[in-house]
């Protein structure tokens, strides 16, 4: 099992302390009544692309840009992770293609081209679109910034840990979303080295739970077509490895549903002044309708997106 060292976390976070600014962490009084615990949210939100993402990608390019002559970077999204490496793409120079599911949400793909990034819509899902990603990125000095795979990356993800554990001491939880897992492995791989007493738990969508169920069932399940709102959660097919390094990793994982989700974002625009996609959503979604799971006294939930399709709009606005 690999997973990234200390060493290359604060590597990572000296590196992305020069482009991207500390994210908020807010008290969310709201959700803790409801949660029963002292409840904050990371605000990942708020980043420039507004999602998570680019700390990994702006990372793994600028590494890999050290390595080797990179004539174009490619790498195959459902929309948050292609606008991130667009963005990481056009800040060091470096041209662009990112592959999209046919259909892909249409804001998350408007922000992919506003950055400057060409786009192709190929396959069914993320797994198809990655197919034609990796297939494109055989030709001479074209690198495959993988999400699910690149071992650089997941230490962009970890430097939310270490902001969290300085911004907020008293966390005793870390509640994360999980899609093609470099958020949570991230995440966990910084805590088990800083705080190794800290549990850490997965959320993932209901309808797109390959990750969960292979997680329990430790080993890579082949997972249903993902059926979820949640298109930051409806990862490709588990890789082996992120499985091997999940199961050893994280403390818990739960589940909750499209309709939780929604209902979850509903309140934290409402009540919290937070805007969410359903993904970024997920945790905060766990802590509210996962009534008796352990979620510690003082838990922070990472909200991990904000780019929300005017279709989950609709949706949305129909929740009570």
């Amino acid at each position: 099992m690999s997973t990234i060292s200390y060493e290359q976390i604060v590597q990572a976070r000296a590196f992305l302390a020069t482009y991207l600014p500390q994210t908020r962490l807010q008290e969310t009084p709201t959700v803790s009544r409801v949660a029963h615990a002292n409840v904050a949210l990371k605000l990942e939100s708020e980043q420039p692309t507004g999602s998570f993402k680019v700390r990994g990608a702006l990372h793994a390019l600028a590494v890999n840009l050290q390595r080797k002559k990179i004539l174009e970077v490619v790498t195959a999204s459902t929309g948050n992770h292609g606008a991130a490496v667009a963005y990481a793409a056009s800040l060091l120079h470096v041209p662009c293609m990112v592959f999209l599911p046919v259909n892909p949400n249409p804001t998350k793909r408007g922000r992919i081209v506003a950055l400057g990034a060409n786009v192709k819509e190929a396959g069914r899902d993320l797994s198809e679109a990655a197919a034609y990603a990796a297939g494109h990125a055989e030709r001479d000095g074209v690198y495959f910034l993988n999400d699910a795979t690149d071992p650089d990356l997941p230490a962009g993800p970890a430097t939310i840990a270490c902001e969290i554990l300085e911004q907020r001491p008293s966390t005793d939880a870390f509640v994360v979303p999980v899609g093609d897992t470099a958020l949570i492995r991230g995440i966990a791989a910084a805590v088990r080295q800083l705080r190794p007493e800290i549990r850490v738990i997965g959320v993932q969508a209901e309808g797109a739970a390959a990750y969960y169920q292979s997680w329990r069932a430790g080993k890579a399940v082949v997972p249903d077509p993902a059926s979820t709102i949640a298109d930051g959660l409806a990862p490709q097919a588990p890789v082996a490895e992120n499985v091997d390094q999940i199961h050893h990793l994280l403390d818990d994982f739960c589940l909750v549903s499209d309709a939780e989700m929604l209902s979850t974002m509903r309140h934290l625009i409402l009540e919290e002044r937070v805007l969410s996609e359903p993904a970024g959503a997920a945790a905060t979604a766990a802590l509210m309708y996962r009534k008796g799971f352990n979620f510690g006294k003082t838990p922070t939930a990472i909200v991990s997106g904000a780019n929300i399709s005017p279709q989950v709009l609709g949706c949305m606005s129909q929740t009570h």
